[in-house]
């Protein structure tokens, strides 16, 4: 067989056949000269760069002539690819819209003021001559001590209850299996209620925040 070394180069070392060398492994490759004479990778592993063929075999030694199967390379993940559709924003509804959820249908004005008091940012105003106030719970006996509670806090408790009967009232008008008799019928109890917590309507600032019952507890005759 005729030396592969090129004119001036030498020559390429030839091993026995059983000689545990990197030479007599196919997985080596004869590349180029240096001060040690031939060098060449490992197709098996590249990282350890140029090397003489005397260097001892590893466990992935590989006699020349016979097969061998080389690892797989491991496949490339493709990178999701960025959406760069236009974003399509939805304009509100303009006015005071019909909103639809489930059974219950309210306007869109009345779904955000159950927003807002939900989220604790409902702005009911209180009325100026009780900001600061305090009311006083006195027991019957003496010898028991006095409790003062901010009317700002019993105010604050006041409009949940009132927001939460004006949920209950929508709800109960948009029910689908309550018959016009049977709305009416619930109605009134949610009216008497509203008619028992006028009492409360001088805490408010403004009138339209107040409850409301009866023609008789508004005072129009």
């Amino acid at each position: 067989m005729s030396d592969p070394s090129p004119p001036g180069e030498p020559v390429l070392p030839v091993f026995a056949p059983d000689a545990q060398v990197c030479g007599n492994c196919k997985l080596w490759r004869a590349h180029s000269v240096d001060h040690r004479g031939w060098v060449g990778p490992c197709r098996l592993q590249p990282n350890r760069g140029l090397f003489p063929p005397t260097a001892p075999v590893c466990d992935a030694f590989a006699a020349k002539g016979v097969a061998v199967a080389l690892p797989r390379a491991e496949p490339v993940r493709a990178r999701p690819l960025k959406n760069v559709a236009p974003l399509l924003v939805k304009k509100r509804p303009e006015g005071n819209a019909t909103v639809e959820l489930g059974d219950l249908k309210m306007t869109r004005e009345e779904l955000m003021e159950i927003f807002l008091d939900a989220s604790g940012h409902a702005e009911v105003p209180l009325a100026a001559k009780w900001e600061g106030g305090v009311i006083q719970l006195i027991p019957g006996k003496s010898d028991l001590q006095a409790k003062e509670l901010p009317i700002n806090a019993l105010f604050h408790k006041v409009v949940m209850l009132r927001d939460r009967l004006r949920v209950l009232e929508q709800k109960l008008n948009a029910h689908p299996k309550l018959s016009d008799a049977e709305k009416i019928e619930m109605q009134q109890y949610i009216t008497r209620c509203y008619g028992s917590l006028t009492t409360f309507n001088i805490l408010f600032r403004d009138r339209d925040d107040q409850f409301v019952g009866s023609k008789e507890e508004r005072g129009e005759g």
